[in-house]
């Protein structure tokens, strides 16, 4: 079943493609992956839609007040906090929800593409049976070309310099793969309005390991694997900055402090309590001399 519906359709668009573009593998993977992002556009735009309520709720008179009144019982503000999600319609793990549909595509994909690019009878015979009956001469085409700039998409890549040891190679996809995951992240991410917010926390964790997790399959498995996450990461971020959302400021957490409109308060009462307790001091009364 997982074949059927996941790993056949794939391989055969991406073959489609490759027929298309002059039997160019990387090239394939890369327009398969802006195809994927635009199907899956909806989501993402009822993410924007779900994170832009999210901010709005958090910077409400209620929400203060029950940051205020719980502060020290974490139980009941992480309950309370879940009443006012439920009553405003927010799910505060919308911004992971992108994440978690891109799984199955990654799994699919890294299958498709060792099927596709598989070099022994056996993996040709294998990719062969995956091919749709009613597409045009694909005998013709297999064995697939896997060669791209420098590297074999069927292989882990590396880049061999020429004044390096050669067992020293450079894994610049798994490197573009960490930066571009952990910019998508960071930009896609509300700024917390509270230290014990439950998204906050779960933003926090998803732009530190992420990136790394990303970056290992990508060092570890097929260079095609790593291509489609830069590419998925680049495009994630135009559609981001297409939809007027993109904010530099997020990249600098002394930026995301001042910004916060908790910080922001606590600043205010910072200022205005030494006020008051300047107008409230009452000088020592002299003693009256009788």
């Amino acid at each position: 079943m997982w074949n059927l519906l996941i790993v056949d359709p794939m391989t055969n668009v991406l073959l489609f493609i490759y027929t298309l573009l002059g039997q160019n593998f990387g090239l394939a993977i890369i327009v398969f992956t802006i195809i994927v992002r635009l199907a899956t556009y909806p989501l993402t735009a009822k993410q924007m839609k779900s994170t832009q309520a999210l901010q709005e709720l958090q910077k409400s008179d209620k929400w203060q007040k029950i940051q205020e009144k719980y502060k020290n019982d974490r139980e009941k503000l992480a309950q309370e906090q879940m009443k006012l999600y439920q009553e405003a319609g927010v799910n505060p793990f919308g911004s992971c929800l992108p994440t978690i549909i891109q799984f199955p595509i990654i799994i699919g994909l890294y299958q498709a593409i060792i099927s596709a690019l598989g070099s022994t009878p056996l993996q040709l015979v294998t990719f062969a049976r995956r091919i749709y009956d009613f597409f045009p001469n694909a005998t013709d085409i297999i064995p697939l070309t896997s060669k791209f700039l420098w590297m074999d998409l069927s292989q882990p890549e590396r880049l061999y310099l020429p004044f390096l040891p050669d067992t020293w190679g450079i894994p610049v996809l798994a490197i573009l793969v960490v930066i571009t995951s952990y910019l998508q992240t960071k930009l896609m991410t509300p700024m917390s309005t509270g230290t014990d917010d439950q998204s906050a926390a779960m933003g926090r964790v998803m732009g530190l390991y992420m990136p790394l997790f990303l970056g290992w399959l990508s060092y570890t498995f097929s260079a095609g694997l790593a291509l489609y996450f830069v590419a998925s990461n680049v495009v994630g971020i135009i559609q981001y900055a297409a939809m007027g959302r993109l904010d530099w400021r997020k990249l600098i957490p002394k930026s995301n402090i001042e910004t916060s409109p908790s910080v922001g308060s606590a600043k205010s009462v910072k200022k205005a309590n030494p006020k008051k307790k300047k107008q409230g001091a009452s000088k020592p009364k002299k003693a009256r001399s009788r």
